[in-house]
């Protein structure tokens, strides 16, 4: 099994910061690609920001600038840094990973159980 763990969510006001962190642990050989999706109050999940095991990085238009994404892959984790935070971002952030459990096998979606983010005005 492959088990992902969120940590970093809270309250904060707008204008402020989080870093969320999502660590990966089980069998795991490799892992390809990771992501932040979030889910906003009322609607559908969509991706942040994702980063391939090669470090290239995909933003959402909305948190381009504000948002940076990065991994450790020694590690195994994921982390969200999150600057100048809206009211908007508020939501639920789901960390996801592609990872495969040996060498040539499939890579198959992981997701962790989320992490509450809300941004007062």
């Amino acid at each position: 099994q492959v088990q992902l763990v969120e940590s970093g969510g809270g309250l904060v006001q707008a204008g402020g910061t989080l870093r969320l962190s999502c660590a990966a642990s089980g069998s795991i050989f490799s892992i390809n690609a990771m992501g932040w999706y979030h889910q906003a109050p009322g609607k559908l999940r969509g991706l942040v920001a994702a980063i391939t095991s090669g470090g290239t990085t995909n933003y959402a238009d909305s948190v381009k600038g504000r948002f940076t994404i990065s991994r450790d892959n020694a590690k195994n984790t994921v982390y969200l840094q999150m600057n100048s935070l809206k009211p908007e971002d508020t939501g639920v952030y789901y960390c996801n990973a592609a990872a495969r459990k040996y060498m040539g096998g499939p890579f198959d979606d992981y997701w962790g159980q989320g992490t509450q983010v809300t941004v007062s005005s």
